[in-house]
């Protein structure tokens, strides 16, 4: 698999240098930009999600574009590469999500932490509820109540996992995205942009860099159009890849 570069910082900084120069609102500071950078990322990537909702009607509807064409898959692609798993220890009764490998943005699912037995695999979804009164109900029950073989999760500031039994479980879910070097290694250090020194780029793939532009233009305060932020990110990414190769 080929390897995913972010949005690069500097072409990001490069085109609102230029978009507020050209709309006489003045110099955009490091400090200035590097204040709404993390904001405007977080922005575009929770607007993921509910885009992902949108699009999804349109695709049971048969208005999204099949295979590679389709906003549905490629949204799906994006969010992808912020998925991961963390197995997480019972530590005073409830699981910490501060114990996650990376921080945490949204459950994608939760399981038992079991093994490999005769090449089966003994670990056991958990169900993922969010309703406090539907657990009391359910604990209560004795229809439905949580076995060892059917464990329930509430899912709170913490982790509760009925039965009460069970030690450790994994949790698979989209992390917060960070930033990623100029080489595309990702880094728990959020996008920087530093004047003559070592910035950290956008986590968010490439393809991003016009989103990030007009999202962090727009908390600024430069008037943007969509043909002028093409023009100049077009600008800027052609001049970056041609600085690489040389």
């Amino acid at each position: 698999m080929a390897k995913t570069f972010g949005a690069s910082i500097q072409t990001v900084y490069n085109t609102l240098q230029d978009l507020a120069n050209k709309d006489q609102q003045g110099f955009v500071s490091p400090v200035e930009f590097n204040r709404f950078a993390q904001v405007a990322q977080l922005n575009i990537f929770n607007g993921l999600f509910d885009e992902l909702k949108d699009v999804k009607k349109l695709s049971r509807s048969g208005f999204d574009p099949s295979r590679d064409k389709s906003r549905f898959k490629r949204i799906q692609e994006d969010l992808a590469a912020f998925s991961t798993k963390a197995t997480l220890p019972k530590v005073s009764g409830v699981f910490n999500v501060s114990n996650a490998t990376s921080p945490m943005a949204r459950i994608i699912s939760m399981a038992t932490a079991g093994s490999i037995l005769l090449d089966q695999s003994t670990k056991k979804p958990i169900e993922i509820c969010y309703d406090e009164e539907k657990i009391e109900r359910i604990l209560i029950s004795n229809l439905s109540s949580p076995t060892e073989e059917f464990p329930i999760a509430l899912v709170s500031e913490d982790i509760h996992v009925f039965p009460t039994s069970i030690n450790k479980i994994e949790v698979r879910y989209y992390k917060y995205p960070e930033g990623r070097t100029s080489t595309g290694v990702r880094t728990a250090t959020m996008p920087t942009y530093t004047e003559g020194g070592t910035s950290t780029d956008f986590e968010l793939p490439e393809h991003y860099v016009s989103d990030l532009v007009y999202e962090i233009g727009k908390m600024i305060g430069i008037n943007l159009r969509d043909t002028d932020i093409v023009n100049y990110t077009g600008q800027e990414m052609t001049a970056r890849k041609q600085a690489e190769t040389y």
